[in-house]
């Protein structure tokens, strides 16, 4: 069993893992208990009432956070000719075709959002095996596949936050960082929920959004009463 520290001991002081709060306050609270030497992430968990082995209850999209993720994020583009050197000049980080995928097979896999032309396609096909597993394979769904690539770079770079239903029906992300204001962090949060509700597939029934949590990298959990997120 874990050993819980002295810091995170101290961080739990005061909060009731059995309650929910406001948004207002738990974005307070997870703030204050952010205390590591580093700027932590805050991060949300949203449990949902759905069944991700069937696929009509399966939850995926992308929303552009308002205020930014805080993070410089890496992308990697397969593209080719115009469309590439579009991807180049929007900020691409990596921008290949055939070239890329061997780097990508290879293991060596620099980049945190992947993004490619319709036309690239055969060739990312390839690649799902090593792509897929950590959440990078591009998808028409989510615009990571499309034949506007500048459009594409521009927002995973600005704040574009991709999310997936695993097999539990949780949903988790990214919202911001502990440096943000609290107001930054809310707007944030609300873009979030409000684009998983309207992800809402529909083989969903019953209650949709079931439990809400915030937490800080190295923080403790703050439940979220559903109620207070909504816009």
């Amino acid at each position: 069993m874990a050993k819980t520290t002295k810091r995170l001991t101290k961080a739990r002081d005061g909060i009731d893992s059995r309650k929910q709060y406001t948004l207002d306050d738990a974005v307070k609270f997870v703030k204050e208990r952010a205390t590591a030497k580093f700027d932590e992430t805050v991060e949300i968990s949203v449990n949902l009432g759905v069944d991700p082995r069937h696929a009509d209850q399966m939850v995926r999209g992308v929303v552009n956070l308002p205020a930014g993720t805080g993070r410089v994020v890496r992308v990697a583009v397969f593209a080719k000719g115009p469309n590439a050197d579009k991807a180049k000049a929007a900020g691409a980080d990596i921008v290949g075709a055939e070239d890329l995928a061997e780097i990508v097979l290879s293991g060596k896999i620099e980049f945190d959002r992947c993004i490619a032309t319709p036309d690239m396609m055969g060739i990312v096909g390839r690649l799902g095996k090593v792509l897929g597993p950590r959440g990078l394979m591009p998808n028409p769904r989510v615009g990571t596949v499309t034949p506007d690539v500048e459009t594409a770079v521009k927002a995973a770079k600005s704040g574009s936050v991709e999310y997936r239903v695993e097999k539990a029906g949780i949903v988790h992300a990214g919202v911001g960082k502990a440096s943000f204001t609290e107001d930054a962090l809310k707007q944030n949060i609300r873009a979030f929920v409000d684009s998983v509700v309207k992800a809402k597939p529909t083989g969903a029934k019953g209650t949709y959004l079931k439990k809400i949590a915030l937490s800080s990298t190295m923080g403790p959990g703050v439940r979220v009463e559903p109620g207070t997120v909504s816009a």
